[in-house]
């Protein structure tokens, strides 16, 4: 394939991957497996699609935060906690066995579809909370920021659960606060990628302008449809990275 030809199929893979990952999280399905195709190694492919990500991530969270969904500054310090959990997790990245994490996701994402597909009365509605937000910030935020950086795949949807099933979040309210955590998340496990120089800057920054783009797409109709959309999309993206992730 000629490289003008694969570039811009990776422009338009980010356009994708931004508007599925601002209404259900799961765009790095699309970007990670694009960018080993278009022929970048795995590191290289994984500090690149940090770096697209974050165009994304902000999109979303601006545009969210725009219509009242999300109140930023209230949920600051559970973003520094995401970011600081996921240099951690980057760090770890060159010394931990992987293998564990990733025959384990697949099942992982499997019953948060299940959670979702089957869980009555779930909403945009919030409903009680499960844990204190002190606890959710300095024990849930921090984990799944570390996950972030240490292997990556399905981070949203993992924050979507806990905001739904701990904080009592209503469906379209955690989407909108998964992505500003999301977005410290990539912005904690970029910084690590850039230091050990495994990014292709070009690309990553031509790829994250249309990260950009979709997610203002995909976060106005998430907007419009709430969990009546959000849902659904939820529980077939954590199923097609699932089987992604057995195939591979």
């Amino acid at each position: 394939m000629p490289l003008n030809e694969t570039f811009l199929l990776l422009v338009l893979a980010a356009f994708a991957a931004g508007m599925i990952d601002a209404i259900a999280g799961g765009g790095g399905m699309i970007t990670v497996p694009a960018l080993l195709l278009g022929g970048l190694d795995p590191l290289s492919a994984l500090g690149t699609n940090k770096l697209q990500s974050l165009f994304g991530s902000a999109s979303a969270t601006i545009s969210y935060a725009r219509r009242g969904h999300v109140r930023l500054a209230p949920l600051l310090p559970a973003a520094a906690l995401s970011f600081a959990g996921a240099c951690l997790g980057a760090l770890l990245a060159a010394s931990l066995p992987l293998d564990f994490l990733r025959r384990l996701l697949p099942f992982l994402l499997i019953a948060i579809a299940v959670y979702f597909a089957l869980k009555p009365g779930l909403s945009d509605v919030d409903r009680e909370r499960r844990v204190s937000p002190r606890a959710f910030a300095l024990f849930l935020v921090p984990l799944i920021g570390a996950y972030d950086g240490l292997f990556g795949p399905g981070t949203g949807s993992f924050f979507m659960l806990a905001f739904v099933s701990l904080a009592g979040y209503g469906v379209l309210k955690a989407t909108a606060h998964t992505k500003l955590l999301n977005f410290t998340s990539n912005l904690g496990g970029f910084g690590v990628f850039a230091l050990v120089g495994s990014i292709h800057w070009k690309l990553g920054l031509a790829m994250g302008l249309a990260q950009f783009l979709g997610a203002r797409v995909g976060a106005g109709v998430a907007m419009r449809f709430g969990a009546g959309l959000i849902r659904p999309l939820l529980v077939v993206v954590c199923i097609g990275l699932a089987a992604r992730l057995l195939w591979s």
